[in-house]
């Protein structure tokens, strides 16, 4: 440490109550001291440094201002289970600032260049040169190895490090969860030496997404993520679980990005027999869709008055009754009291919605009321923007408990969205399909189709197809199945139901069959389609299909 000065009694072997016969003390010319007999030291004067070359003089005057702490102890930290051993081993101190005891832990490199200041109310503050601190107890170990411990505090470090008889690298990020990615990032040169780089961070949320974000940042295959019975390892060592720290760490399972898991992890899910899904309110199309499925994106495509609302709706309504579980409806081009007397209208098997129709209003009410919980509607005045609605969508999911999602229609929402149809198509049915998959829900949409540019118009019974889905390629490619809605408005012959894609199995590709309105109930039913060529009552035929 430098010339001697004095020797005197040890204040810290006086206050043990140990040997005071020797002046085990020795106080040095620059101003530490050391005792010989218990291992008090009191650290020598030391000058901030501010190795940057890039500091300016009005930097290093405020580096200065903030100069260390010269004078602490190493003593055991008795209710963190700390020993003087690993104290001293990592420099961690106690010691006093403005009149407060603070623990000090000292970062290194080559000499001391900072000390993070732990006060007693869990603040903390940094005094020396910060910048390019790098990890806490870095200087200790040699550059590469087996494996490298990393903690999200200083506490934690020397924890998992004791349990280790301070034998392997265990090393913290400086400023805890919030930086940790930061300073992995500025170390990465000195941690892609070791095959092994394990993170031990903190069991709770912020934590937890630190260790992925920092994993993130090395070579593939070489970062680990440690899981801990309790909050983080102190609370584990004094608990009892010292053990399972160490199991923890040599238990750490390899990161891998989101989306990549060994096929083994889904051997009891991929064994699992297939279920048929929840059903449609047409058993033909139950059939050969194996039902509807959590996660989906379904869209349904029809010419202008084919009856596409009202086969929604009556999905709407069928999910509702036979699922027990609330519904969402988003219907852009008409009021949510609108939408509400029909769907209400078609519970009670009634056209309420048609003038003319004799019907009870107090059992309309009653309808009303009973589904209250059950349906829940979005009364878009003022705000039809994907922004807004895909947050509606998020608050129907989370907070209503709602499985099944209705949006009427797509190409309203793009036209609200920008002048680009195409472009905002594809972000919507992008984030549309994310969000079946993220709240595990099921979304139905009504999307026009474009002008056939050869053949009968859809309003005369045109067929649909799949690229006819107006304002982008992205509806076929983001959407689990589609659905085409084919009827001459000028023929009383059923609606036709044609199935487009299916993602599932491709089984219901190409399927079609009819469905017969029926003007009493306002619902539609299941029925065989008329043969081609046959006539209807008012003479017009079932033509071939064109192929085109």
């Amino acid at each position: 440490m430098g010339d001697v000065l004095e020797k005197v009694p040890c204040p810290q072997c006086r206050e043990r109550g140990a040997d005071q016969s020797g002046d085990n003390l020795v106080k040095y010319v620059e101003g530490g001291a050391h005792c010989f007999a218990c291992g008090y030291t009191v650290q020598s004067k030391t000058e901030v440094v501010d190795d940057d070359p890039g500091t300016t003089a009005r930097n290093k005057k405020r580096c200065s201002s903030r100069a260390m702490v010269k004078e602490f102890e190493y003593r055991r930290l008795a209710v963190r289970g700390i020993t003087e051993e690993t104290c001293k081993f990592f420099g961690y101190a106690i010691g006093k600032f403005n009149g407060q005891t603070v623990h000090i832990a000292q970062y290194q490199k080559g000499t001391v260049r900072a000390q993070k200041l732990r006060f007693k109310n869990k603040d903390f503050r940094f005094l020396g040169a910060v910048k390019g601190i790098g990890l806490y107890g870095q200087h200790l170990w040699r550059d590469g190895g087996k494996q490298v411990v990393i903690t999200e505090g200083e506490i934690d470090t020397l924890t998992v490090s004791q349990l280790q008889n301070n034998k392997w690298p265990v090393v913290s990020v400086p400023n805890g969860a919030q930086g940790a990615s930061k300073t992995i990032a500025q170390e990465i040169e000195w941690l892609e030496q070791f095959e092994k780089v394990i993170f031990m961070f903190d069991m709770d949320e912020p934590g937890q997404t630190a260790a992925l974000e920092c994993a993130e940042l090395l070579s593939p295959g070489k970062a680990y993520i440690a899981r801990l019975p309790k909050k983080d390892p102190n609370e584990c060592l004094l608990e009892g679980y010292g053990k399972e720290v160490i199991d923890a760490m040599w238990n750490a399972k390899a990161f891998r990005p989101d989306g990549v898991v060994d096929i083994a992890a889904l051997c009891e899910e991929a064994s699992s027999p297939i279920e048929v899904g929840l059903p449609w309110p047409w058993p033909s199309l139950t059939d050969k869709t194996y039902g509807r499925r959590r996660g989906e994106l379904y869209g349904f495509g029809g010419g202008t008055g084919c009856g596409k609302s009202t086969i929604f709706k009556q999905i709407a309504t069928f999910v509702n009754e036979t699922e027990g579980l609330p519904i969402g409806g988003i219907f852009l081009e008409e009021p949510a009291k609108l939408t509400a007397k029909t769907l209400a209208g078609m519970k009670m098997r009634q056209r309420v919605h048609v003038p003319g129709v004799d019907y009870d209003r107090e059992l309309l009410k009653a309808t009303l009321q009973g589904m209250s919980g059950k349906v829940f509607l979005y009364d878009h005045f003022g705000s039809m923007g994907w922004d807004t609605i895909k947050q509606r969508i998020r608050y129907m999911a989370v907070a209503c408990g709602i499985k099944d999602i209705f949006l009427d229609h797509l190409t309203a929402l793009a036209a609200a969205v920008d002048d680009d149809e195409r472009k905002a198509i594809d972000k919507i049915m992008a984030e549309l399909s994310a969000l079946c998959q993220e709240l595990d829900i099921t979304i139905y949409y009504i999307s026009h189709l474009t002008t056939p540019s050869v053949g009968k118009p859809h309003e005369e019974g045109g067929r649909v197809y799949e690229n006819q889905f107006r304002g982008s390629r992205s509806i076929a490619y983001w959407s689990h199945f589609m659905f085409g809605i084919e009827r001459n408005k000028q023929s009383s012959d059923p609606t036709i139901f044609r199935v487009l894609k299916d993602r599932y199995t491709g089984d219901a590709a190409g399927l079609k069959f009819g469905l017969q309105y029926d003007l009493n109930t306002g619902l539609l039913h299941e029925c065989d389609l008329p043969e081609k060529g046959s006539a209807d009552k008012h003479g017009f035929k079932n033509e071939e299909e064109e192929e085109y």
